[in-house]
């Protein structure tokens, strides 16, 4: 586990993914957990599946009275980085270094885009290997809508799997209040469901 007292986290995706809500049930666990937190939203057309990068980070209070000032995460400087959608998380190894030691957890999905007739822009896995030595390309979006039919877990589901292979200082019980307090109550149960999943994907997944 990394250093509780400074860790940065980026999520990346496209708008109508979940991303903000995956964001705020994050910081809601950090700060019930008692951490400085600090966040900020950079997106684009979000509503019509534009680009949207959220940075997170926590951090614990020091003696010296230094803490988490800056709401974003400087180049190479992402403990690390979820991406729900493989063209984006390309855009994200700026956040990412060999020397911070980043891990990656991608929703191995394509959100497709149709442009002068061309397929879909997929950049090459092995790519990661120039940013971090931990890339997991998990099918997150596949999982949840053969499970709930419901694509816009695949965060959820992405969260989990972070908490269950122990990839983030925070632990699933905080998680689960955070969930209680940041989703609304007829879409609270589903969320618990799609966390709890996580668990059950193998460890050797990829």
């Amino acid at each position: 586990m990394k250093n509780k007292n400074n860790f940065n986290i980026i999520i990346a995706g496209v708008g109508g993914q979940g991303i903000i809500t995956l964001a705020r049930i994050l910081a809601q666990a950090a700060l019930i957990e008692g951490y400085n937190v600090k966040t900020s939203e950079l997106h684009g057309l979000s509503q019509r599946g534009g680009s949207v990068e959220t940075h997170l980070r926590f951090g614990l209070p020091s003696e010296s009275g230094k803490g988490i000032f800056s709401p974003l995460v400087r180049q190479g400087g992402a403990d690390l980085i979820i991406s729900l959608e493989m063209n984006e998380s390309f855009k994200s190894c700026y956040y990412a270094s060999l020397e911070k030691e980043t891990i990656f957890l991608i929703n191995n999905f394509v959100i497709p885009i149709i442009s002068d007739k061309k397929e879909s822009f997929v950049g090459d896995p092995s790519e990661f290997k120039k940013f971090s030595k931990k890339a997991f390309l998990i099918p997150a979006t596949k999982i949840v809508e053969e499970e709930f039919k419901k694509p816009v877990l695949a965060g959820v589901l992405l969260l989990g799997t972070a908490i269950f292979r122990n990839l983030l200082p925070l632990n699933q019980n905080s998680i689960i209040k955070a969930m209680g307090e940041i989703v609304p109550p007829k879409y609270l149960s589903l969320n618990k469901e799609a966390f709890l999943l996580a668990g059950k994907i193998p460890k050797q997944l990829k």
